[in-house]
């Protein structure tokens, strides 16, 4: 990508109606656009980012053998209606709209009722289970307040999976595989080592259900951590029961505040008896379908990484999920600079490598400095004059304060393995 014929630009100001720092930082680099309050659309470096979010979720949700799904988001009263979540008063964030012919909709903010609609056509038999199910979705929910930026959303993109069993035992077994499936997607994306699997409130489902919390100053969960065990509680159920049950004490607990970037719970039988989703044995006797869920907010997962990552310079995206490897930056006016830089793009390009090339004129080196820091991407490749002098590039990463310089043959290599290594 030329940076000269990307549309977005850069701002040095923050917008005066964000109070977010993901906001700002994410609408200040081109990543978003906002619409209104907690409405944001996606720019191509934010899609970007997006799209590679995803594709990490989706290879570790393809591995435990999840189907992908894309589901409407238009939904039918009646479906909701029968497990009691179209009243207003039990789901208070309904968008509701109607057809010319006043037929009222709503505009889904989950997906249990239309999956399980849909699997009463497939599902019959103990042989068809157990199986999960998981989409990437635009869910709409009316919240009272939106100034998180992308962390709530009234639009955003969600990745919800659902899961069928025969039993509770099987459900176990499966529940448990998906606390490691979501340590795995944390990790990648960066931010495994400030997220913790922490116990909260399993509602009208189970005794608990778990959430997936990073640590942030700007999160708005406060939970309870025993660093040493790893162990994580939710402020709504730190309880001495609790902390009994799970063999931790009050003493060693150290409060910080967080993001909830997923979450799981079992379901059990809560959405498949109301909807009627059956299933016969070996003997023909009919049972419930026992169900799991397991929900990341993928725009709010994105706005955690900026939020627990970046610096007082900008942005500081993890390579997994940057949406270019490479800033390369051209600097002045000088034609063999020019021709040198463009070669180096050119290479970088034939070798597979994600380049944003900065070929912008009349731009000064501060200018694409502050620029570069601002977007984020990983490792930062200069051509200048002084570069030339030495017979290399200058690289620098996005985390580190100096640069070195070296030959564009060792760049190449060291980009090449880096790519090996993070796959």
């Amino acid at each position: 990508m030329l940076q000269s014929k990307l549309f977005t630009k850069t701002r040095k100001e923050a917008p005066a109606d964000e109070v977010s720092k993901n906001a700002e930082l994410l609408t200040r680099a081109g990543f978003i656009h906002k619409e209104m309050a907690g409405v944001y659309s996606f720019m191509p470096l934010g899609l970007r980012v997006m799209n590679k979010i995803e594709n990490i979720i989706r290879g570790e949700l393809n591995a435990v053998g999840g189907q992908e799904v894309s589901l409407t988001a238009l939904q039918n009263p009646e479906l909701w209606q029968k497990t009691n979540r179209w009243d207003d008063v039990v789901v208070d964030n309904w968008f509701k709209t109607k057809l010319k012919n006043d037929t009222e909709l709503g505009l889904g903010f989950s997906h249990e009722e239309p999956l399980v609609n849909a699997l009463l056509g497939f599902v019959s038999s103990y042989k068809d289970l157990p199986l999960s199910v998981y989409q990437f979705q635009v869910k709409f929910r009316n919240e009272l307040r939106a100034k998180s930026g992308i962390l709530r959303g009234r639009e955003f993109l969600m990745k919800d999976m659902y899961s069928f069993h025969t039993d509770e035992k099987d459900l176990e077994v499966f529940y448990n595989k998906m606390k490691d499936v979501y340590k795995n997607i944390f990790q990648k994306v960066g931010i495994g080592h400030l997220t913790y699997l922490t116990f909260a409130s399993g509602g009208v489902f189970s005794k608990y259900s778990h959430e997936f919390q990073t640590i942030t100053s700007a999160g708005e969960d406060t939970i309870y951590i025993d660093e040493e065990k790893g162990i994580a509680i939710n402020k709504e159920v730190f309880e001495d029961g609790i902390l009994k049950e799970l063999g931790v004490s009050k003493e060693k607990m150290v409060e910080k505040k967080a993001i909830e970037v997923g979450n799981i719970f079992e379901l059990k039988t809560r959405f498949s008896k109301p909807l009627g989703l059956t299933y016969a044995d070996e003997k023909g006797e009919k049972h419930d379908v026992v169900m799991g869920c397991y929900g990341i907010g993928i725009s709010r997962l994105m706005g955690t990484v900026v939020e627990a990552l970046s610096d007082d310079k900008g942005i500081i995206w993890p390579e997994s999920i940057a949406p270019f490897v490479v800033h390369l930056l051209m600097l002045g006016e000088n034609e063999n600079v020019s021709k040198e830089a463009h070669e180096v793009y050119e290479s970088l390009n034939a070798s597979g490598i994600e380049v944003l090339f900065d070929d912008r004129i009349g731009i000064s080196a501060g200018e694409k400095f502050a620029d570069s820091d601002l977007i984020g991407i990983p490792c930062r490749v200069v051509i200048s004059e002084r570069s030339m002098k030495d017979n290399g590039v200058e690289v620098k990463k996005r985390v580190e304060e100096k640069g070195k310089v070296i030959s564009k043959e060792e760049l190449i290599k060291m980009l090449t393995d880096s790519a090996l290594d993070s796959r």
